[in-house]
């Protein structure tokens, strides 16, 4: 035999080897090749561009954005990177709802790859703490669904839906400025609380048509990828896109959700009540659903759908993977064993529900793969001490092999014991919100005081697969 025939098999025996090698993924690429869409891989390739890492997810409130956390904290533990997490006076969010600063910040997560607690944006913070090429992304939910999970889930908290008699969504709708104070302790729960969380002004009137342009405009610039709770897996397509991430970069399981009976449907007429009073809101979820459709059309309606049953197999398979063979039950904080895994519960009326895995889960398994699967599924308060631990760890081991003069320059200044302020939550920890503006190299935002007495903040001025919260 020649010696080009013997190469050729050589190749051929070769490439059979290493597509075999990774046969999990082998459905997920060639689909994708057959379809011409952009390259999908699960492993690192010569040539191809690298994952970017330093990455800025404002976490909003009730859109699925502690499912998005979990994905990244999970990205952050595989690639050793560290995630900026909050001192201990602020809980496990960066003392919302004051606007967010580099104080706010453990000194033992710095310098971060990722950020994705809790917070009232700020940009020029943010600028500052994070590299130069980080990309700022963010999520919103549809108003009508978004505002009933809040009011749902804060009624407890906030005096606005507290006051309201028998805690009747349609009672408070109907006149909310009988219940509702602008400057009153957790008000951002009761109103446009999206754009509360953007750092903008909630109560800017929604005749102001000028300002609510404005401030679509700037979130428009700032953020590279706005998701839309709706369409999650979507999102998350366009999300591995951006960041050159991989298939298994984008594996989740569900989180923070409540049970059917700690939901209310909206009678007709509702939704349209919820849009009026929430007018900010409805115009930033309105444009970036509509930019998340634009986006999915310039990448290919085929290709995007692929990908999405792609995503949705692979899913599948991980969970059966950590569930014993089976897809995982939902169950209620009190039927979890495992305290590390139970979800944090607003108030008795609002149940929380989370997962437990197998008894017998360590039977075949690897400690790694374990881990993975616990991770899955934990829930934010628990990953973030967990995280904090493991990070200020690594920060010791490494502060003892540092040379005396070598540290962040954003260490010096930091307090672990902030000054009291009414806005913060001390005698208990700060309940958990739901689930999630962005390129780090766009235009910067101007400051102005936040409405009452929310705290300062960097204002944004001018310039479906249903996957929802609960």
């Amino acid at each position: 035999m020649s010696q080009k025939k013997i190469f050729l098999v050589f190749v051929a025996i070769s490439t059979v080897s290493l597509l075999l090698h990774h046969g999990g993924h082998l459905s997920w690429t060639m689909e994708a090749f057959h379809l011409g869409c952009p390259a999908l891989r699960s492993h690192p390739a010569p040539g191809l561009k690298p994952k970017h890492t330093n990455v800025v997810f404002l976490k909003t409130h009730k859109t699925a954005s502690t499912t998005m956390q979990n994905l990244l904290f999970r990205f952050a533990e595989r690639n050793n990177l560290t995630v900026a997490l909050p001192v201990q006076a602020c809980g496990h969010q960066f003392c919302y709802p004051r606007s967010f600063t580099s104080h706010f910040v453990h000194p033992h997560t710095l310098p971060p790859n990722i950020i994705t607690s809790h917070m009232r944006f700020n940009k020029a913070e943010l600028q500052r703490l994070m590299p130069n090429d980080t990309i700022y992304v963010t999520i919103l939910r549809e108003p009508g669904s978004m505002f009933e999970s809040l009011f749902s889930y804060y009624n407890q908290y906030c005096q606005s839906f507290k006051r309201v008699p028998n805690g009747s969504l349609e009672a408070f709708l109907e006149e909310p400025w009988r219940y509702y104070r602008p400057d009153e302790k957790d008000s951002m729960y009761a109103r446009n609380t999206l754009t509360f969380d953007l750092g903008g002004d909630k109560d800017r009137p929604a005749t102001d048509a000028a300002y609510a342009r404005a401030f679509v405009a700037e979130v428009d610039r700032v953020f590279s990828l706005v998701m839309i709770a709706e369409y999650f897996d979507e999102s998350l397509v366009l999300l591995r896109h951006l960041l050159s991430w991989d298939l298994d970069d984008i594996l989740y399981v569900k989180l923070n959700m409540r049970t059917p009976s700690s939901k209310r449907s909206l009678t007709p007429g509702l939704p349209a009540k919820i849009r009026a009073w929430n007018s900010l809101d409805a115009r930033l979820y309105d444009h970036f659903n509509a930019s998340l459709w634009r986006q999915l059309s310039a990448l290919g309606p085929a290709c995007v759908a692929r990908e999405v049953r792609l995503l949705r197999r692979a899913q599948e398979r991980l969970m059966r993977s950590c569930f014993g063979g089976r897809m995982p039950l939902l169950r209620s904080a009190a039927q979890i064993k495992n305290k590390d895994l139970r979800p944090w519960q607003p108030s008795g009326k609002v149940d929380i529900v989370g997962y437990d895995l197998p008894v017998n889960l360590s039977r075949g398994f690897s400690t790694q793969s374990q881990e993975l699967c616990l991770k899955l599924i934990m829930p934010e308060v628990q990953y973030t001490r967990v995280l904090l631990r493991s990070q200020s760890l690594r920060y010791r081991r490494g502060y003892q092999l540092r040379p005396p003069q070598q540290s962040h320059p954003l260490q010096q200044p930091i307090r672990t014991v902030l000054p009291r302020h009414p806005q913060v939550h001390r005698s208990q920890p700060p309940p958990p919100a739901a689930p999630g503006p962005a390129s780090g190299t766009r235009s910067t935002s101007t400051s102005k005081p936040a409405a009452g007495t929310q705290g300062r903040t960097t204002k944004l001025g001018p310039k479906p697969s249903q996957t929802q919260a609960s």
